[in-house]
Order: C-alpha cells, then sequence, then structure tokens
C-alpha cells in the first residue's frame, strides 16, 4: 500500500543509525525536498549510499553540513568540498566504488540476488583490497578496504561484488500514480529506479501525482510494489532544479 505523505511525516520514523539508498547524478533526480526534511530531524549516523554526495547545501550536503552521515558508499567524491573535507579530516569514513558496480549491487540488493561476479576492478585496489577507507585526523590511514574474491568466469577474470541493501531508499521522480508507479525524467533515470529498488522502505517524492490507471504501462520505469511513501512536491518545489555546472554557449 502506497501512501501520500508530507515531506516531514515520511522521513518521522527514520532511526538513528539508517542505512540510506539515495537516488540523484551529481544534481540531477535528487530528492532535495525529503532529503531536507531529513536535515531538520535530531537523528544521524547514517550510511549513506549514493552515487555523490551532491554539492555544499545542497542534497545530500546538508546532511553532510549538519554531521548526520557517518559513512558513504559512492562513485566519487564529486565537487562537494564538505564530502572531501570530512573524508581526509576521519570525520568521514568512505568506500569509493565504480559507478556501474555501484549501480548493480542495488540493482541486485532489489532483486534478491546476494552478489555477482564482473571484470571491473580486477587488478586495482578495488579487487586487491588496501583503498583507504577511514583516515585519522593526523592523515594516517585507519581503516582500508579488504581484498575481494576473483574467479575466472568465460575465461575473463571477475571480482565478487556483494548487493547492497537498505533501510530506507529516498528517490525522486517526475510522475507517480496513486499506487506508486513512477516514471522518471531524462538522466533522473539514471540510478534512482535501483536506489529505490534496494530500499526496504522507498519514499518517492513525485512532481506530479496521477489517479491509477493514467499511466501507460509501456511508460513506467519502476512498478509500485517497490515504492511505500509518495511525497508530493509544490508547484514550485518541482520547478526548483539546482545546475551543477551552469555553461554558457
Amino acid at each position: 500500500m502506497t501512501a501520500l505523505m508530507t515531506a516531514d511525516e515520511a522521513v518521522a520514523d527514520i532511526p538513528d543509525g539508517a542505512t540510506l539508498t539515495v537516488g540523484g547524478f551529481g544534481l540531477c533526480g535528487i530528492p532535495q525536498v525529503t532529503l531536507a526534511a531529513l536535515s531538520r530531524r535530531d537523528v544521524g549516523n547514517f550510511e549513506v549510499v549514493s552515487n555523490n554526495a551532491g554539492l555544499d547545501g545542497v542534497g545530500l550536503g546538508l546532511l553532510l553540513d549538519s554531521g548526520q552521515i557517518r559513512r558513504m558508499v559512492a562513485s566519487y567524491v564529486g565537487d562537494n568540498r564538505e564530502f572531501a573535507r570530512q573524508y581526509l579530516e576521519g570525520e568521514l569514513e568512505v568506500e569509493l566504488t565504480p559507478q556501474g558496480t555501484l549501480a548493480e549491487r542495488m540493482r541486485a540488493g532489489g532483486c534478491g540476488i546476494e552478489g555477482f561476479y564482473t571484470p571491473t576492478g580486477v587488478g586495482t585496489v578495488v579487487a586487491d583490497g588496501g583503498m583507504p577507507w577511514k583516515y585519522g585526523p593526523d592523515g594516517e590511514v585507519l581503516t582500508v578496504s579488504p581484498p575481494k574474491e576473483t574467479r575466472v568466469v568465460n575465461g575473463r577474470e571477475c571480482v565478487l561484488e556483494t548487493a547492497i541493501t537498505a533501510d530506507v531508499a529516498i528517490v525522486r521522480a517526475a510522475v507517480a500514480d496513486t499506487a506508486g508507479n513512477l516514471r522518471f525524467n531524462l538522466t533522473a533515470r539514471n540510478l534512482n529506479p535501483l536506489a529505490a529498488m534496494a530500499g526496504r522502505i522507498c519514499i518517492a517524492e513525485v512532481e506530479e501525482v496521477v489517479e491509477k490507471g493514467a499511466l501507460a504501462p509501456d511508460d513506467i520505469h519502476l512498478p509500485g510494489i517497490y515504492v511505500h511513501r509518495i511525497v508530493e512536491l509544490t508547484a514550485a518545489q518541482a520547478a526548483d532544479k539546482p545546475v551543477e555546472k551552469e555553461r554558457l554557449r
């Protein structure tokens, strides 16, 4: 059953120490209204799985600024200076994962697949271990990534990657129907559906809610079986889409 809620209601029961998968690619398709609501709560110690952590003060940057994130699993530190500072100064543990591998780990978690073999990362610290996860205050490395199992599959060496599941998924979609079926817009479809699948509870903030049946079957990118809570944005919230790097032609 999918429930229609405000952002504050949707995040009200997220506990301290929860694991979160969060959709978005850069600043495209980030669930910024729901993340802002979560940043206002007095909870934290979160482990967050997301492609990146937005920008300073935007999206997941809000939770970094408020010190609510203990650990990040991401593809890159990106352009968030506070993310980089906390990692390098030992305030934040970071597991860097190849982007396609991260996406597939979330998809596997949503499909009930415990792990998979991929050639991505073979011969690097991704497979061999030794990647710094946690620094100390003086720059010393406190925790490193462990080595992973490898095996030859169809004549190609591959590394075993495990699935990712989360207590709560927080995503952004363009349209939802009242049954929770979602349609994403363009690049926002990259990681949002996979993050949604990985969460035991999924919160989807959406720009428009339509009646059940209004979305054609071929127009549904994620079935409502994965979605539990819908946050309908106001027109102003839906139109507020920050640009990561502005360019003039």
